[in-house]
């Protein structure tokens, strides 16, 4: 069972948020200097990645269902510093948006950064 600051547990409570409109429970999960690099831009700070989602995105009524998690192993680190997440972006009608991978560097128990690959 994943404690609730592992990396995988704090990638499904970001999607969560996501979804759920939880503005306040995203910004809890994320660190002050909070990076998310995306193939159309880069966010840097918590505040300023959190106003996007809550004022600029584009679609907000959306779903991320996860279709995998993947930590790290074998390599000695401890695997809830990072974690891999594969899953899809859906409209409020249920069709696909894009594909996804997003990799999230955890520590200190929040989410660090995060990278975003779509197909």
């Amino acid at each position: 069972m994943e404690s609730d600051d592992s990396g995988p547990a704090l990638a499904r409570a970001y999607y969560a948020a996501l979804d759920e409109g939880d503005y306040e429970r995203l910004a809890a999960l994320l660190a002050p200097e909070f990076v998310h690099e995306r193939p159309d831009r880069t966010l840097e700070g918590r505040e300023r990645f959190v106003r996007f989602m809550r004022e600029d995105r584009p679609l907000t009524d959306t779903r991320h269902p996860i279709d995998a998690v993947y930590v790290p192993e074998g390599d000695g680190r401890d695997p809830s510093t990072d974690v891999a997440v594969r899953g899809r972006l859906l409209r409020a009608d249920g069709s696909l948006l894009v594909a996804f991978v997003d990799c999230f560097e955890v520590g200190d128990g929040t989410l660090r950064s995060l990278r975003t690959y779509t197909a």
